[in-house]
């Protein structure tokens, strides 16, 4: 009995959360997401996170380009009650395959491949590197794509083979900037992340 009042709880935040989320009104400036059970408000990234994910967007446009696949950026990718805004992700050409219903984003159950450029701070780091991997990978997104200025001088963690039911991805490859990250699987399969985007290691 016990159990069934907690599910019925948790059920009704999960509701509650999303009621509030639709209704706010966020600064611009701000994204507001649902994670893990709360409402997670943070300023988008300075000039070095927007001109990474800006190359990010534009080489994987001429990579994916007629393959019926392409990259947007800072859109809601709702997955249940969940929200997530990645820096980049990809999508179908046709996202009128995958609008939510209400109109409010895309399904997470349409896109292939999302990334996030890390920004300094405990909160941030905590928040792309735990918690949306989990998020990411409860959503059975195939393909998560860190690029962290922070990592030890940089570096380009890809993460696949989410298991939806422990919220974890199964395999994760570390690379160095200076080196180049490869994506293994999906539509953006043997795409590179390299210097080009990410520049050389930082002191």
């Amino acid at each position: 009995m016990t159990a069934l009042v907690a599910e019925e709880t948790v059920v009704d935040l999960d509701q509650a959360l999303w009621q509030v989320w639709k209704e706010m009104d966020v600064p611009e400036g701000i994204r507001a997401e649902i994670i893990e059970g709360a409402i997670e408000m943070s300023p988008t990234g300075g000039h070095r996170h927007f001109s990474v994910n800006r190359r990010v967007s534009r080489a994987l446009d001429r990579y994916l380009g007629g393959g019926g696949y392409g990259p947007a950026q800072d859109g809601n990718v709702i997955a249940g009650l969940k929200v997530l805004i990645p820096d980049v992700f990809v999508a179908p050409d046709d996202v009128d395959e995958i609008e939510h219903p209400e109109g409010l984003g895309v399904l997470a159950s349409g896109v292939v491949l999302v990334v996030e450029t890390v920004s300094p701070g405990s909160a941030a780091r905590r928040r792309d590197l735990v918690l949306k991997p989990r998020a990411y990978a409860t959503a059975g997104i195939p393909v998560y794509v860190i690029i962290d200025d922070f990592d030890d001088g940089g570096a380009v963690t890809v993460l696949t083979g989410p298991d939806i039911e422990r919220g974890a991805y199964a395999r994760s490859v570390r690379t160095p900037y200076g080196e180049e990250a490869v994506v293994p699987e999906g539509p953006a399969k043997g795409f590179v992340i390299g210097p080009e985007i990410t520049g050389g290691r930082r002191e």
